[in-house]
């Protein structure tokens, strides 16, 4: 049993866990709000009451009965943000088929391996979008994709109505008879994690890990019907479809897609057009839309709180978003496999703890920080590794018991791979990956602290650390730069002048590299592991 100074923290029984199906709950709030704005398409200038939305998501519903598809079997969606991704969403979940997220960055390859790794049987697709022609892919892996029946395309008005069409001869009673034999706890949804090593692995997520998470997390930003959230993220990442669309549903907020794929200043023009109380994002994002060069001119006034996850919130981004009056930004943690969120700030936790830490453990959930050798609980103020444990952990990764086994401990603990510290008061500090941590001649060193330090640099916009390989030492830092416009690029002895006598030598990057761009993932998380390899390789260092 943990003591008191144990690294181990259980959060609150309050409010209730919400103990039935997404399509029970949409209900509900469509009872309550029907009248209420629920969803707005800003590129497209759709809106949807809730009253509205509901109907539109049974059409969806009887169009996928009446296409064959039955309680488990997995319906896959590939494409960017729209309104019909989230129609799709909900339907899904009202028919009991298993939602498969797949990533809209995704090739031949990775689509093929992902289509037959989850067995799905239906696919509703975007035609295209940027540089990924998704009819063209589907058409040029149809050999190969031995479940897949059908494609849909939500964007090909002949295609789409097909669906719908199909619907008319299922009943409202033949809805609400499969609505009624769904249990909060069936699998409602797959979301493949990319991996560094290895094929991606499907999290496999239930009506109960994910509708309760959307819930917990829109009740820590304190959300109401009067509230309107926009969503920039992707809602084939648990961030969108589930902080985003679930935390709005079961409140009665209005969500708002400012964009297909993320564009800075879309989204500030999403949210004073439609003056949102909330706004989402990944720290590189917030970084972009506030690095606009005409960032005065939009009115963000109405902007009262949001989440920024993904990585840590740099301090001198938390108070550009304080100087705009939106003083209850909240910070998550979590991963895809615990539906997201473990531990959030609250809308009135204090500067530090909001740019220091990523808060408290939330409700009906445990943390703990482990020795990553025992699995046993370390002191508080000991480094070790971040587990969860709790209604939010994945009911296990698709098809693959052995991946699940090594992912959730025999005591209900997933184990995270993230570094991190608890303080006294349970708020917990992610120092970084445990792979990511650079060892130079003994000392421990995270990339983390050395970032916030030159996040103060007058000339630097944004910054990223790794370790590179090093004869003598083991491991050496390399920073990547971004640079504020106008400015010029930084060296290694400039950031060795910035840095002397403010960060031990032994934290003081030796390699510098200005670049325009970091390699990210289609979330908006940074690749360390491509920076890692593309640093060593631009460095001779192999």
């Amino acid at each position: 049993m943990a003591s008191s100074t144990d690294s181990w923290t259980k959060g609150g029984s309050t409010p209730a866990l919400l103990e039935e199906t997404i399509g029970d709950n949409l209900a509900r709030t469509v009872a309550s709000y029907a009248d209420r704005e629920a969803l707005v398409e800003c590129a497209s200038g759709r809106r949807w009451t809730w009253a509205e939305l509901q109907a539109d998501v049974d059409a969806v519903a009887r169009g996928l009965i009446g296409a064959g598809i039955r309680k488990g079997d997995r319906v896959g969606i590939w494409g960017p943000n729209s309104a019909e991704w989230t129609l799709v969403q909900f339907a899904t979940a009202k028919v009991g088929a298993i939602l498969v997220n797949v990533n809209p960055a995704y090739r031949t390859h990775e689509f093929s391996y992902v289509a037959n790794q989850s067995g799905m049987r239906l696919l509703v697709a975007a035609t295209s979008f940027r540089t990924s022609d998704y009819r063209a892919m589907v058409e040029e892996t149809a050999a190969e994709n031995r479940a897949l029946e059908r494609v849909v395309h939500l964007d090909d008005e002949e295609s789409w109505a097909g669906l719908l069409a199909d619907g008319e001869g299922v009943s409202a009673d033949d809805l609400a008879e499969r609505a009624a034999s769904l249990a909060p706890g069936d699998p409602i949804n797959i979301q493949y994690t990319s991996g560094t090593t290895g094929f991606p692995k499907g999290a496999t997520l239930s009506h109960r890990n994910i509708l309760n998470n959307g819930y917990l997390v829109g009740e820590v930003c304190r959300y109401t019907e009067a509230d309107r959230v926009c969503i920039p993220v992707p809602f084939y990442h648990c961030f969108g479809m589930v902080m985003g669309n679930l935390a709005c549903s079961t409140h009665g907020a209005a969500m708002v897609i400012p964009a297909p794929g993320f564009d800075p200043a879309l989204t500030l023009r999403a949210v004073a057009d439609e003056r949102c109380t909330s706004l989402y994002g990944v720290p590189t994002m917030f970084i972009a839309e506030w690095a606009l060069p005409d960032i005065d001119s939009y009115d963000l006034s109405s902007v009262r709180t949001g989440i920024m996850a993904g990585s840590p919130c740099p301090a001198e981004m938390m108070k550009k978003l304080i100087a705009a009056g939106i003083e209850e930004m909240t910070i998550c943690y979590g991963m895809t496999e615990t539906s997201p969120v473990s531990t959030q700030t609250h809308t009135d936790d204090s500067f530090e703890r909001k740019v220091g830490t990523v808060g408290r453990v939330c409700a009906h959930l445990e943390v703990k920080i482990a020795d990553p050798l025992t699995g046993e609980a370390v002191p508080r103020g000991e480094a070790g590794e971040l587990c969860t444990r709790g209604y939010s952990v994945m009911l296990g990764y698709w098809d693959d018991e052995e991946k699940t086994r090594e992912a959730i401990d025999d005591d209900g603990w997933m184990h995270t791979g993230d570094l991190g510290v608890m303080d006294d008061d349970g708020y917990v500090q992610v120092t970084g990956r445990i792979k990511d941590m650079v060892i130079r001649g003994g000392e421990n060193i995270y990339p983390r602290e050395i970032e916030e330090f030159l996040y103060t640099h007058p000339d630097i916009e944004d910054v990223q650390v790794v370790g590179v390989p090093d004869e003598k030492y083991g491991e050496e830092l390399c920073a990547w730069v971004r640079m504020r416009p106008g400015s010029e690029p930084l060296d290694a002895d400039a950031v060795r002048a910035f840095a002397t006598g403010k960060l031990a030598h032994y934290k003081i990057p030796r390699y510098v590299m200005a670049v325009e761009e970091f390699p990210m993932t289609v979330t908006g998380k940074v690749r360390k592991v491509e920076m890692r390899e593309v640093s060593t390789a631009r460095l001779g260092l192999a």
